[in-house]
């Protein structure tokens, strides 16, 4: 089992909603915009979850770390 840390940073006027994917050691993997995942999930190997990532960003809130455990 996978552990990874999501942080949700909420933008401001023209700026978007971005998130910080970490892993286990806290080492950022991934910093995309909340609107546009695909590229980077793709890039670090987590395409197939997608979906199950998206869904856990969109109940979490802004601004606090939340660790999300994928098989």
């Amino acid at each position: 089992m996978k552990v990874y840390y999501l942080l949700k940073i909420k933008g401001k006027a023209k700026i978007p909603d971005y998130v910080q994917l970490r892993d286990d050691k806290f080492s950022l993997l991934a910093y995309f915009r909340l609107d546009r995942p695909e590229k980077s999930l793709t890039k670090i190997g987590l395409e197939k979850e997608e979906a199950h990532i998206m869904n856990f960003l969109h109940e979490i809130p802004f601004g606090k770390v939340c660790k999300l455990e994928l098989n």
